[in-house]
């Protein structure tokens, strides 16, 4: 399921998106200011962008033009239609002014993910140092391309897709098994050992930790 960053300094209406989001199967990542949105798109790369434009430190529509080849919809108590056609000229995807009904804020959501979808690329997932390109399937770091299997390679993606959450062992499987049938709970552990090696031995850290009992989490120890 595609991942949403919401970026929005109010609590309220950040708890209120993600709770709506998580309902209806989206990944949610969340930053409060511009600044922090900037940090964690370092790290990783968002479906959609949810924008507020009133946001501390740096603003909405300073954020905008470094939201690069991601599909952005402003939230915006800004009504004004001077304001939107800027930002859509700018950028923007689409632009939705609060208050809002959730159910049209989610018809939008579906619309810029279907057509992002359709133009055919895939942004390339990041993750601390680490870059998987799902349209070319290559992985790499800044100085060397990491070689995976394919079963490798459906692993990463999944938990890259689902950074520092963890991912249970039948969640994997049963997002895998059309691109790896074959993997099974018991050789799931020998893919995710040989993946661990070779990204210890590319990054120079641990990337992927097992979490007992349960499954596996995508974390550089630091």
């Amino acid at each position: 399921m595609a991942h949403i960053m919401i970026i929005d300094d109010d609590i309220y209406i950040s708890d209120m998106l993600n709770e709506a989001l998580q309902n209806e199967g989206y990944t949610v990542s969340r930053a409060y200011s511009g600044t922090e949105a900037l940090l964690i798109l370092g790290q990783q790369t968002p479906d959609l962008i949810l924008l507020d434009l009133m946001l501390p430190g740096l603003s909405g529509e300073e954020l905008l033009p470094k939201l690069k080849n991601i599909p952005v919809i402003v939230v915006s108590a800004k009504g004004n239609i001077a304001d939107k056609v800027g930002l859509l000229l700018g950028g923007a995807s689409d632009y939705l002014t609060k208050p809002f009904d959730i159910s049209e804020l989610l018809a939008r959501i579906a619309v810029q993910l279907r057509k992002s979808a359709q133009a055919g690329g895939s942004a390339p997932l990041t993750y601390k140092g680490l870059t998987l390109n799902p349209d070319t399937r290559i992985v790499h770091t800044e100085e060397h391309e990491i070689h995976l299997t394919r079963t490798e390679y459906a692993i990463l993606k999944l938990l890259m897709l689902n950074p520092e959450q963890v991912v249970a062992k039948l969640t994997i499987l049963e997002q895998i098994s059309a691109d790896t049938p074959d993997c099974t709970e018991d050789s799931l552990k020998i893919h995710i050992h040989n993946l661990r090696k070779k990204l210890r031995a590319a990054l120079g850290t641990e990337y992927i930790s097992a979490v007992w009992g349960i499954g596996f989490i995508l974390r550089a120890e630091s």
